[in-house]
């Protein structure tokens, strides 16, 4: 079915290891490093799927051949992804997506991020003496829980850009969910090291054996409950999920569950809606890079980050160097100070949008960077926003991301980021999938010392999020990139460095995607093992670097100037490239 030119790899490296103590160091890290696999990348002359697992890109690719559009495709990605990689996105999360249409000539950005119960309070994650609950105790049960978006926007999205039926899209999953899959390396690792999902008795009946340790590598798992729910909603369109048996079975779960029970009702989920919103792009080096506007900081934080490199010959420094680590290292800890004041729902909250990516602006920022010294802070830039007086608020956004890229036989293009937030969300299932704990994505820590923060939590209000799906475009406006990555508030930086490593060090998309990081997280520097030459020099610079491995799944497609795709997936977990 599929050109023989991409060698694709379903299990990780030898010596495959999960590391709890990893997982526990990094709280700002969601999914832990479970090794690395070869590089993987390939090419294609009429379409390309690229997607954190085999099952889910086989999926797509074969949606695009029976002649389905980017749109049709990602419906049967995500679908699959729900079923493979469960840790990290379903119909139990929401979404965000960036799509060209080649036809109009159009990019689209939507927007499927979850939403807050109406009946929501900003004290929602306190205790009852007022104090801020700890990251896993706000996580786990039905508190956490925002009212899915992913079926609404994918619902969305189909019907301005689907060719196929929607029905014909559920297929590929359908199938799965009724015959199983085999478990990954990978996936038993990550419900190995997970503390909480076997104290939850749906999840453990479904992943785990009778002793307490998870179904073994190579286990075939079927879901008979998630096959019937994808029935339902391949016939009665996203309202079957957001009405009826299945809203109904999400209430009760999320409302009875032993920990945190929540105050959704089934009119939260009746009246959820997606929304298409404005696109958000900038330049660099002579390319128009493309991304998602609020409530996700990505686009924003993306465009301020290359912004403020660009003064800099990133070319001659060259990939490696701590020069150009430092450079990327202190624009991203910029973009993060002004994310943590700036940006929230923006039906909410007016967001000063075009005032942060404003080319005077991010020169100012870009001002603060010394290429000798780290900034003992990075401070937040100065934006008068309309009616309130904000202070910065950090939120430790942990999601189980994932990422995919497609581009289809017509020239449309697709990058969406789709999560669940923290690795197997909040360890509820309901009709077979997970649901999201997004709501911890909120700046909760803030409210008990009485602080106005823009991403507190409210009622019907969106989480702020660092999803950065983008699309690039040549000087004549045609698409030539599209990239994302999962890996929470690290997912900004690390499509800023992909970004540099195909534009000013002219790296393949594979290449790219396996480039080594050096990823700000809390307040440290966690730089990989492939960058140990940087070490020293970042050290002199005064980064508070420490050695170690992350889990970010960058997915690219780059379309050369003949049309030819060159796909790359990302080695640190299972994606790979499929396309003809």
């Amino acid at each position: 079915m599929f050109s023989p030119f991409a060698k694709r790899t379903v299990a990780l490296a030898v010596g495959l290891m999960f590391s709890t103590a990893v997982l526990a160091a990094d709280a700002y890290l969601p999914e832990a490093a479970t090794g690395k696999s070869e590089v993987k990348g390939g090419t294609a002359k009429s379409y390309m799927v690229v997607a954190a697992n085999p099952l889910a890109a086989d999926a797509g690719a074969a949606i695009l051949k029976a002649g389905g559009s980017a749109a049709d495709a990602a419906i049967a990605v995500q679908l699959v992804l729900n079923i493979v990689e469960p840790q990290s996105s379903g119909i139990g999360g929401g979404a965000f997506i960036v799509y060209w249409d080649a036809k109009t000539k159009t990019l689209h950005t939507y927007d499927g991020r979850e939403k807050a119960p109406d009946a929501a309070l900003e004290n929602r994650f306190l205790t009852q003496d007022g104090k801020p609950m700890g990251r896993s105790q706000a996580i786990v049960g039905g508190k956490s829980v925002g009212v899915p978006g992913n079926l609404r926007v994918m619902e969305l999205m189909h019907k301005a850009h689907g060719k196929l039926p929607w029905a014909k899209d559920f297929e590929s999953a359908i199938k799965i969910a009724d015959e199983g899959f085999a478990i990954s390396p990978r996936l038993n690792a990550l419900l190995t090291g997970d503390r909480e999902l076997q104290s939850m008795e749906t999840a453990r009946k479904f992943y785990y054996q009778a002793d307490g340790s998870p179904k073994p590598t190579g286990t075939l798992l079927k879901s008979p409950e998630f096959a019937a729910t994808l029935r339902a909603v391949a016939a009665g369109g996203a309202d079957a999920f957001y009405t009826g048996k299945i809203a109904a079975d999400i209430v009760r779960t999320v409302t009875t569950a032993t920990r945190n029970p929540s105050d959704m009702t089934l009119e939260d989920l009746k009246s959820y809606r997606a929304v298409e919103r404005p696109p958000l792009c900038g330049q660099y080096r002579g390319h128009k890079v493309c991304g998602m506007g609020p409530p996700s900081s990505g686009g924003i934080g993306v465009l301020q980050s290359l912004g403020a490199v660009e003064r800099f010959d990133l070319a001659k420094l060259g990939q490696g160097s701590a020069e150009a680590e430092h450079l990327l290292i202190e624009a991203g800890r910029l973009a993060l100070a002004d994310r943590a004041v700036y940006i929230a729902d923006p039906d909410r909250l007016t967001v000063p949008t075009q005032e942060l990516i404003a080319p005077a602006y991010i020169k100012e920022r870009s001002a603060l960077i010394d290429p000798a010294h780290r900034m003992p802070t990075a401070p937040p830039g100065k934006i008068p926003v309309k009616g309130v007086q904000l202070v910065p608020a950090d939120s430790p956004e942990r999601p189980s991301t994932s990422h995919f890229s497609i581009v289809d036989k017509d020239g449309n293009a697709l990058a969406m980021t789709t999560t669940v937030e923290g690795a197997f969300g909040s360890r509820l299932m309901s009709g077979g999938f997970i649901l999201n704990n997004q709501l911890t994505d909120f700046s909760y820590e803030d409210v008990a010392e009485h602080r106005t923060v823009a991403n507190r939590v409210e009622g019907g209000k969106r989480p702020r999020s660092s999803m950065s799906p983008t699309i690039v475009f040549d000087a004549a406006g045609k698409p030539e990139m599209v990239v994302g990555s999962p890996l929470g508030a690290a997912i900004v930086g690390i499509v800023t460095k992909a970004l540099v490593a195909l534009i000013d060090w002219q790296m393949t998309p594979a290449d790219a995607a396996a480039v080594p990081g050096a990823l700000f997280v809390g307040n440290s520097v966690l730089l990989e093992s492939g960058l140990a030459k940087a070490e020293a020099g970042l050290k002199d610079r005064g980064q508070p670097v420490r050695v170690g491995d992350y889990a970010s799944g960058l997915h690219i497609i780059k379309i050369a100037k003949d049309g030819t795709l060159l796909g790359g997936a990302d080695p640190r977990r299972e994606g790979t490239v499929v396309g003809e």
